[in-house]
This record gives C-alpha cells, structure tokens and sequence, in this order.
C-alpha cells in the first residue's frame, strides 16, 4: 500500500456520500489516513489530539453506515469530532481550526449541517438527540436514525442521566453510543460477551424477538410495564452469563457490547444491525485516547490538547522563557497546597480539571483532602457545600464557563446558607481558541445578583494569592475569585499572603480628566494604555475595584463627585458587570457622569488568540487608548 493511494482516497472524500461510495475493504486505509491527517495539522496546528485518534473509526463507521445529515449523529463535546469534521467537508479548512476567521474546534451547526447540535459542554448529547429523535417521530420522519455518541467521562455529568432515564420511559428510537475509553464501565471482550453481541444484535435473531413480542401483545400478554421488566431482565441475564457488569443493567434501555472500537468493519456490522430496531439501544464501545500515536497512547491526559509537536518523534515543542511569569491555575496551586499546610480543614475540589486548574498539586501534597469528582459541576458545588457545613473550608476550582451549570446550586445549596467556600474560577473571561462554549465572560454578570456572594478578582498574582487567603481567613460565606487563563504579569510572585478588606478598591494613578474603573487582570491594559496617552494632553485616573460585590462605595462617591468621564473595563459581558453596577450606583446617588463602559459585547464571540479577541472587543491597551484620547 502506498502512501499516494492513501492519501488519494480522504483525498476523493468530500462530504459522506463520496465515502459511502467506497467498497467496505477500502475503510481500514481511510481510517488510517484519516488519523495520520489529524496528526499531521495538529502537530503544527494546536488542538485536542486524543480523543479525536480515538473515534476514527467509529467516525468512518458512522458515517458510512448512516445517511449523514438527514440521520442525526450528536457528538458530546467536541474533542472527539475532528475527524468528523474532516469527513464532512472541512478538510481544505482543517488548518484553520481554532483560529480567528477558521472553523471551530467544536460542532456548530451554523458552521455545517453535519453538526447537529452545539457540542462544547458535556453531557448533553442524550438529553439533546432524545429531543430528536421525539421529534422526528412527531414529524411523522420514520426513517430518520438519530445516534447520541457520548464519552465514557461526560457519562458522569447528571444531564446525561438524566436524559438515560427519559430515554427509557419515552417513546423513541435513540441510539446512544457509550465511547469508553478509560472509565472501564466494563471488562475486556470475552468470547461468550463476543458472541452475544453477534446474537442479540443479527437481524433474523431481532426479528423473531419482534415477531414473538407482537404475538404476545396481540393476545393481551404483554404490556409496556412487563415489557420493561423483561428489557432489565435480559441485560441482567447477559451480566450473569459473561461475569460483567454495568450500570445500564436498569434502564429500560437495550443494551449491547462491549465491542472493539478501532475494528471499522465490525462496528459497520453491529450499527447495520441494530440501526432498525426499535425503541433506545446503547452500543458501548471501547476505544483507546491517542490510538495510532503511540505517545498520546500512553499519556492521554498530557496528549489531551498537548499543543505543537513533532509528529515523527513525539517530542512536544514547548517554547521555555527564562523568568517567565507563572500561570494564574499554578499560582492557585501553590498557593492553596501553602494554606491546606496551615488548616488542616481546608480541602480542594475540581470537577475534572485536577490538571488544568492545577489541583494536582494538593493532591499530590495531601491526597486525602483533594477530590476529582468528574464532570459533575453541580455536584461539585452541593459535595463542598456538604464539606462546609461540617466545618471544612473548601476550595471550588471550576472554569467560569463550566461554572454555569451549577447556578442553581450555588443560590440553593450555598448563598442561602452563608457556606463557607472559595470558589475559584479558572479560565475567567475571554479563554481564546476554545470559543464561545469556553469563554468565561458571563460570571460577573450572573452571579452578581446572588445575595450573600462576595465576588473579587485579582489584578496580579499577588492578588490572587491575598484575595485566596482573604476568602478563607475573614470571609464567613461564598467567597468568589476569578482569574483568567495563561500568565500572570509577574516573575516574582511569592508574596507574604495578606487580607484585601472586602469591598474596598484603590487608586493605581490619579489624574484629572477620565476615571477609569477596572476589575482583575484586565487592568493591565488598562496601564498600558494611560502610558499610550500620557503624552496627548489627557490625565487619567485609574482605580482597581478588586472587588465587584460588595462594591466600594466610598470610592465611587469620589468618582462621582470628581468626574464627568468616567470609563469602566471588564474582561466580561459588558451586560449585567461591573460598568453595569457603576452605572446603578451613580443613577442611585445623582451622579450624572457620562460613562463608557467597555467589555465583551452583547454577542457570542469566536475563536481566536487572546490578543486578537481583545482587539476584537475593544478591551487591548491600543483600543483603550483611543477611547481616552477621543472621548469616546
């Protein structure tokens, strides 16, 4: 096999159809060119490698088996659905992926009709191709096969049960596919599993049972409740027979596997056969993170998104500075192992992200007292409100755009009863190549109505560490932090920890003409920007709020007596934030000045560097600049 005829066959593959066209013992040399692509682009183009290496051929098998897009494929997330995009007519755009004016790094189907469904939280592909598949029966669209393909991690997010539960009890013909590759649900293959599988699932095997159940219901023999009984039945025969067990076993739901997720022409041969059944089924398979590179094989959360690399040694490239500042998520790291050395009551939680939060260094410090709970971001909050009423001061590390999906509980478990807990928000504002699904800009303006909730972000990572010991050393209740992704601004960062007084701000430079009123690290630009115009006859003051609830009022009062331009700057919607809560406060007092607010705007903003979507909101020192020198 050469590697011309290779590459000229995903050459040939345009859209689905090109690859439906293909005989069936051509599928194993497009898999394979299809993950030697992936390789190729992500190893000088960033993005998750993986999880994609590992659905390459569940992604050919799919789209080879169904009619794409009239069949509805919902991926959950979008880390496993680079090959999918490939195969549906983005490869000439892969090169783009994750770059400003490229295509995403996640299913959107304003990008193309082969995307479904949004795919950038977890979790929420059941719940959502359920909806579709009601849908599609309601529409009287028969023949429409609607297939949920979820990852045996976002399997631990409660949507995803929660959609299993009403997929059991809904009328409907869902194929959910469990991609399990590390939760290990179940065992490897057996020959007695094996042959099971090729039982329950052939067609003539399928039919009979069919056959035998319109009988039985004819004669009045059978109804949707014994019906049931008899669905949880066979799955706890087949756990008996093969030793293995699942936590399927009571759903109502028809279960089979598992099978091997790399073998392309039996997963064509499972999906034909079952795709007709009706009624929800889940195929679970099993498949390895980073299959065919043998280094992403064998650590797969540091081949997650593991950046630029070289493809032929599997050396990644890390550009190292001398005396470079720190990533914020390593100054929280430290600095909670430096406070959990001091109180023994301090503990850390981290929804799934021990990694990139850098809650790893207090599990490795006191692994007792740090808990991974999975992609469970409501529970995450509810367990350290649990910890908190028994007297433990818990550290909540979730990303502000994770953080979303458990608003309800943070007002209900946790505001209303003054718990004592830090949560500290990672990758807070404008996160840069994730998108939309990822940006954390919406925290200020959400959780600023909450009553009980301090919220404060740093301006540096002094700050960072005075605001995490200020939380747990005077704060009684919520005590929210937010900082962003990336690197703070200094090269020494260890400071003697002190207490920042609650809601009290500071004035970083006076000046005469403009106040300008920043929160968090944001602020930066905001100096750079007073430098860009000290030259140009405008004298700016500039005050850091550091804390946006409670809000320093005296310093307000200052700014509202003092000035008749004011502009406030927030890494966040520009909706509902800090110029939002300036602006009450000077309508409330009878101030009357005119403020500018700048922040990210009332849209969902794409994906692109950190620099360009600042440029791109206004909020980089150069944009700032040309506010203050032409009054707006």
């Amino acid at each position: 096999m050469s590697d011309n005829k290779v590459e000229h066959l995903l050459d040939s593959i345009h859209l689905p159809g090109d690859l439906r066209r293909l005989p069936q013992d051509e599928l194993e040399r497009v898999c394979a060119e299809l993950r030697q692509y992936i390789i190729d682009v992500l190893s000088e183009n960033p993005g998750h490698l993986g999880a994609s290496l590992g659905t390459v051929e569940l992604t050919v098998a799919l789209h080879y088996v169904f009619d794409t897009p009239y069949d509805r494929v919902v991926w959950d997330v979008g880390h496993q659905a680079y090959g999918h995009k490939i195969l549906t007519g983005r490869k000439e755009a892969f090169h783009t992926l994750r770059k400003l004016g490229g295509i995403s790094g996640f299913p959107n189907p304003a990008e193309s009709e082969y995307d479904a469904f949004i795919a950038g939280h977890a979790s929420n592909s059941i719940s959502a191709a359920l909806g579709m598949s009601v849908a599609s029966a309601l529409k009287k669209e028969n023949d429409r096969h609607v297939i949920a393909v979820i990852g045996d991690g976002a399997m631990t997010g409660g949507l995803a049960f929660e959609g299993l539960n009403n997929a059991s009890s809904d009328p409907n013909n869902l194929l959910i596919i469990l991609n399990d590759n590390n939760m290990a649900i179940d065992h490897s293959v057996g020959g007695l599993s094996q042959y099971l599988v090729d039982i329950t699932t052939s067609q003539a095997y399928n039919k009979m049972r069919y056959d035998v159940y319109r009988g039985l219901k004819k004669m009045k023999l059978m109804n949707n409740d014994r019906r049931e009984n008899i669905l949880r039945f066979n799955n706890s025969l087949k756990a008996l027979l093969t030793q293995q067990h699942n936590l399927f076993e009571g759903f109502s739901i028809r279960y089979f596997g598992p099978v091997d997720g790399h073998d392309v022409n039996y997963l064509i041969k499972v999906l034909n056969d079952i795709k007709d059944m009706r009624g929800p089924k889940l195929l679970h398979i099993k498949t390895k993170k980073g299959k065919g590179f043998k280094p992403a094989e064998e650590s797969a959360t540091e081949w997650h998104a593991p950046g630029r690399f070289n493809k032929e040694t599997g050396e990644r490239i890390v550009v190292h500075k001398l005396d470079e500042p720190q990533l914020y998520q390593d100054v929280f790291g430290h600095t909670l192992v430096e406070l959990a050395e001091k109180d023994e009551r301090i503990v850390g939680i981290t929804p799934a992200m021990p990694t990139g939060c850098s809650m790893t260094y207090m599990m490795k410090a006191f692994p007792d007292r740090a808990f991974d709970v999975g992609i469970a971001e409501g529970h995450a909050v509810t367990f350290s409100a649990g910890l908190a009423k028994e007297g433990m001061i818990p550290f909540c590390n979730i990303y502000s755009s994770f953080m979303q999906r458990a608003y309800d509980m943070v007002i209900h478990d946790v505001a209303l009863q003054k718990s004592h807990i830090v949560f500290c928000l990672d990758r807070a504002g404008l996160v840069g190549e994730d998108g939309a699904t990822h940006h954390g800009v919406f925290d200020l303006a959400y959780f600023r109505p909450i009553p009980n909730l301090v919220i404060a972000s740093p301006l540096n990572e002094w700050d960072l560490r005075n605001l995490m010991y200020t939380g747990y050393a005077v704060c009684d209740g919520p005590f929210v932090i937010r900082y962003p992704r990336g690197k703070g601004e200094m090269k020494d960062w260890r400071n003697e920890m002190r207490i920042l007084p609650i809601g009290k701000g500071r004035k970083l430079r006076d000046g005469e003409d403009v106040a300008v009123l920043s929160i968090g690290p944001i602020g930066n630009e905001v100096m750079k920007a007073i430098e860009l115009v000290k030259d140009k006859g405008v004298s700016v003051a500039h005050y850091d709020m550091i804390y946006l609830k409670p809000l320093d009022e005296e310093l307000l009062h200052e700014v509202g007596k003092r000035f008749k331009r004011v502009v406030t700057v927030e890494n966040g919607v520009i909706r509902g934030g800090l110029g939002s809560a300036v602006l009450e406060f000077m309508a409330d007092h009878g101030y009357t000045p005119r403020v500018r607010r700048i922040g990210v705007p009332d849209r969902f903003i794409e994906h692109g560097s950190i620099p360009e979507l600042y440029r791109l909101c206004g909020m980089d020192a150069e944009s700032i600049a040309e506010r203050l020198i032409n009054g707006y």
